[in-house]
């Protein structure tokens, strides 16, 4: 290991390991808030919700064009940003973590993609190659929207951006979730309090502090591996919101949300997804990771993704988006 590399994982250990990953809800907000049109008062509340979350952005004209997620497949750009009330970030701070979600109108199916933060790549903002990361920073979900779509040659039709604060919330709300974790973790609260939480490897329900933990670890792999885990989390959330129990919470959750979205949907686009909702158990939900290595420029680690595997990515998306003037690159 170089001597830059160990300067750097020491200076980024400490950061690393505050993360939080409440981001790794957004994309069943679609299937819950969708959901809460059964009821006179859930759909009151969501509407509410909705209605102070609605956050529409000028997107440039090369940039996707918005489409009915009631009869139409639909890309969703996931936006997890840190501007807890602590670190007092604004809306120029950098993307802490970022998901791609496609939604097939028709299989009732959802493909979730995890982005490096680090990944190094075009930001068309400022117009050269920078972390992926740093386009939020650059210009708001706009050229983080901008960056993503020239990465995947995909257009992406809306986004959902989230802080981290309604993570636990949201988590207990759903009474604990059922995920397998794999390995002895002795990690940081909420409260970063050092070794608050402790757990043992085997499939187990964890409340929101317990689950936080496990999305947030990485001391024994990397951010590759922990991004995995932040997915097979998702799972987990999603198998308990379309339960029984589940549609119970809804109310909870919404509350638990609340202050912490922002997104281009509308309580109608919302309300289309209801369907993903009602498939419950057999909503089809796959996760891809980008390959990549390592790297260094002018001493600065960046995360160099592997171009077959991007590729790859690229043809799985736009064959499950089934659009015929992305269907071919």
């Amino acid at each position: 290991m170089s001597v830059n590399r160990q300067s750097y994982k020491a200076i980024k250990k400490k950061k690393k390991r505050r993360r939080v990953a409440l981001w790794v809800l957004t994309p069943i907000l679609v299937l819950i808030l969708g959901a809460t049109s059964y009821g006179a008062f859930l759909f009151s509340k969501a509407h509410s919700v909705m209605n102070d979350s609605y956050q529409p952005i000028e997107r440039s004209e090369a940039s996707g064009s918005k489409v009915d997620p009631k009869v139409e497949n639909t890309s969703i750009l996931i936006i997890g940003v840190d501007d807890s009330d602590t670190r007092n970030y604004n809306s120029g701070s950098r993307s802490d973590a970022l998901m791609l979600a496609t939604f097939n109108e028709k299989a009732k199916s959802v493909k979730l993609v995890s982005i490096p933060r680090d990944s190094y790549v075009y930001i068309p903002e400022v117009g050269y190659e920078d972390k992926i990361a740093h386009a939020h920073a650059f210009g708001g979900p706009a050229a983080t929207i901008e960056t993503v779509e020239k990465l995947f040659d995909i257009p992406i039709d809306y986004y959902v951006k989230m802080n981290f604060n309604a993570f636990i919330d949201v988590v207990d709300a759903l009474g604990g979730i059922d995920v397998e974790v794999p390995y002895t973790i002795n990690e940081m609260d909420s409260k970063d309090r050092r070794n608050a939480i402790h757990l043992e490897p085997g499939f187990q329900e964890l409340d929101g502090e317990e689950a936080l933990a496990l999305a947030r670890t990485r001391k024994k792999d990397n951010d590759i591996e922990r991004g995995k885990r932040q997915q097979e989390i998702i799972k987990a959330i999603v198998n308990k919101a379309v339960s029984v129990q589940g549609i119970t919470k809804y109310a909870d959750i919404i509350e638990a949300v609340g202050e912490n979205l922002a997104t281009d949907l509308t309580f109608k686009d919302m309300n289309a997804f209801i369907d993903y909702a009602l498939a419950g158990t057999k909503l089809d939900i796959d996760t891809l990771n980008l390959d990549g290595e390592d790297d260094y420029i002018d001493g600065i680690y960046y995360y160099q993704l592997d171009e077959l595997s991007l590729d790859d990515s690229k043809r799985i998306l736009k064959t499950h988006l089934g659009r015929p003037d992305i269907a071919q690159n």
